[in-house]
């Protein structure tokens, strides 16, 4: 797929997960990169077609709370290695069963 940007991380637990992007912003007319996180949940509808949701049951926001925790400690880390000479463009996959 041409164009299309790939997370920097993504983590998941049952149904849920997060993922970690770069976003290019502008900062006083320079361009920095900042990470976002996003959270969803897959499921199957009726004709047994994958959908995405970004609504939760009582079961599920502990897992997307689990998720968006993982999620902001990768952003943390980012920021370290960052500040340092480390290099954070791997993407990194946790599953959490």
């Amino acid at each position: 797929m041409v164009g299309q940007q790939l997370p920097v991380a993504k983590f998941r637990a049952g149904q849920v997960s997060s993922a970690v992007w770069r976003n290019e912003i502008q900062v006083k007319g320079t361009a920095i990169t900042v990470l976002k996180a996003t959270v969803q949940r897959r499921y199957k509808d009726k004709e047994g077609n994958w959908q995405s949701s970004g609504s939760f049951s009582r079961n599920e926001i502990p897992l997307a709370i689990y998720c968006l925790q993982k999620a902001f400690e990768k952003i943390i880390e980012a920021q370290h290695e960052d500040s340092g000479n480390g290099n954070s463009n791997n993407i990194v996959e946790t599953v959490i069963r």
